[in-house]
């Protein structure tokens, strides 16, 4: 079984909203990006949320876009093994310091989680920490078919406040 590795974080240190996603797929991981694979959703929504065509920019653009929006990126686990890129399939997963990460980030308001694993993983180490709201968000990936992607742009929409 395949051992993966997440990325660094992508984050200013006024960060307003974090958004967690569990472990980066295979396209992300080969391309180093995250959300690289041309079915996930996550950066027409986000887009959405901070009223830029972020799709249309380069990686490097829409995470510094992100940045000056007060948004960080960032995932729950830092390794595990998993064949394939489905959350489902983690196994003996090692996850990150969340509430160390949260603690240096003063103007942080919101985590929100990208998906059922990382608001799965992300609530239990967050457990502690008081002042921040906590939100789930239906997952970007195509693999979630279960809301269209209207849907989960109305859900996603709710992280404006946070801003």
């Amino acid at each position: 079984m395949t051992r993966k590795s997440a990325f660094p974080p992508s984050v200013a240190p006024d960060a307003r909203l974090l958004i967690l996603g569990s472990l980066p797929g295979d396209e992300s991981i080969r391309q180093a990006q995250y959300y690289a694979h041309p079915t996930n959703a996550f950066w027409w929504l986000i887009g959405e949320v901070i009223g830029e065509p972020l799709p249309d920019l380069p990686y490097a653009e829409r995470l510094e876009r992100l940045r000056a929006a007060g948004i960080a990126l960032w995932d729950v686990i830092a390794e595990a093994h998993r064949p394939g890129s489905l959350d489902g399939a983690i196994r003996e997963a090692v996850h990150r310091d969340l509430a160390g990460f949260v603690a240096a980030l003063p103007d942080l308001r919101a985590v929100a989680f990208n998906g059922g694993e990382a608001a799965r993983r992300g609530r239990k180490q967050l457990a502690g920490v008081q002042g921040l709201a906590l939100i789930d968000l239906p997952s970007s990936s195509a693999a979630y078919a279960g809301m269209t992607r209207m849907a989960k742009r109305e859900r996603w929409l709710v992280l404006r406040d946070h801003l």
